[in-house]
């Protein structure tokens, strides 16, 4: 007579197409995820007894646990980690918001921070915004609902209230790449004033003096600072010109349409030096203005920011600001970390800023 698995498992059949391995282990195909109540009924026991034998095995008899666990191995059932987590009261999970996940920047420092979390039996759950505050405020509120045990928000448009919310949730926040002018938060932040100011003060001592800075949206804290550095540094030069055009994106492609129409400009009117606020929309404007028949650096000067990787390798290696992108990461879990693990109060005052430092390379007439 067949035994309360096998039986179990032939009534499964009925229902459910059941095939099995040449092993014996069974397969189910284009079936609904199985579940603890499935367990339960093919062994013929309660949910309970089914929880208790994976979780608790001291809780029952040894042959009662090795058949649970049987049946759980023929159906290919696989307990949800999450689930298990939250009825510890924990998620194991960090959220980190990122501007834009294209850009290497972003994923530079997402690689940071998760070095940091994985040394502490963390994961990250990493939310683009994708240049777009709709998308950043759904992952802040999916942040909330999954109950991440911490945030990283590298904002794009994120406001105080969105982050409060977060927080009087008993969830704790570091900022990324960005100073909360609250003072209330803890941030790994990097000097965008001085870097705007040392990208425009290097196309100066080169002897450029019609100058574009090129870039996203002024909304942006960091991308505004870096105007203002920018601007400071041409001010001390009277000769020196200064025009702003914004883009709706900071993408290679928009790089190469703005860098085809400035080769089109009579020479006497287009820039002869250029700072723009990150290495993709640089490099697709190098690429522009070569393509539309003017030398780089000879006739205009180019200057990127981040120093991401391509930067060094690119057709014409690129001159830009170098921020430690995965460094900044790190550090801002590592800030994170002791409020998640410990329950400590995160203290604004262990704010960290980055100092930037200009490489060099053959878009404004250095060697790599």
């Amino acid at each position: 007579m067949p035994g309360p698995v096998r039986a179990a498992t032939a009534r499964r059949a009925a229902t459910t197409p059941l095939t099995r391995e040449p092993g014996g282990q069974a397969r189910i195909g284009d079936m609904k995820r199985i579940g603890i109540r499935d367990v339960a009924r093919h062994a013929s026991v309660s949910i309970s007894t089914v929880s208790n034998a994976l979780n608790r095995p001291h809780l029952v008899t040894p042959a009662l646990a090795a058949r649970v666990r049987r049946v759980a191995d023929e159906l290919g059932y696989v307990p949800l980690q999450a689930a298990q987590q939250l009825r510890a009261g924990r998620s194991g999970l960090l959220g980190m918001t990122v501007i834009n996940i294209a850009n290497p920047f972003f994923g530079a420092m997402v690689a940071g921070a998760e070095e940091a979390a994985t040394a502490a039996n963390l994961r990250v759950l990493v939310g683009n915004s994708d240049d777009d505050h709709e998308k950043e405020r759904a992952h802040l509120e999916l942040f909330e609902r999954v109950q991440v045990e911490g945030v990283l928000i590298s904002p794009y448009g994120a406001t105080p209230e969105e982050i409060d919310r977060l927080r009087r949730r008993g969830i704790p926040a570091v900022l990324v790449d960005a100073v909360d002018g609250r003072g209330e938060l803890p941030s790994v932040s990097f000097d965008d004033v001085a870097g705007g100011r040392l990208a425009v003060q290097h196309l100066i001592a080169l002897g450029r003096r019609r100058l574009a800075f090129i870039g996203g949206q002024d909304s942006v804290a960091q991308v505004a600072q870096r105007l203002v550095g920018a601007r400071a540094a041409a001010a001390e030069h009277p000769d020196v010109q200064l025009d702003v055009a914004w883009t709706h994106r900071v993408t290679s492609g928009i790089g190469r349409e703005l860098g085809l129409r400035i080769a089109s400009m009579p020479t006497d009117e287009r820039p002869d030096g250029i700072v723009t606020t990150n290495d993709h929309l640089a490099c697709g404007i190098v690429y522009g203005l070569i393509a539309g028949g003017t030398r780089v650096p000879e006739q205009v000067a180019v200057v990127g920011y981040d120093d991401i990787e391509f930067a060094a390798v690119a057709a014409v290696p690129l001159t830009s600001v170098r921020q430690p992108a995965r460094e900044m990461g790190r550090r801002a879990a590592q800030l994170l970390l002791p409020a998640v693990t410990d329950g400590r109060t995160l203290d604004p005052a262990d704010s960290i800023v980055f100092a930037p430092e200009l490489i060099v390379r053959e878009s404004t007439g250095g060697r790599s």
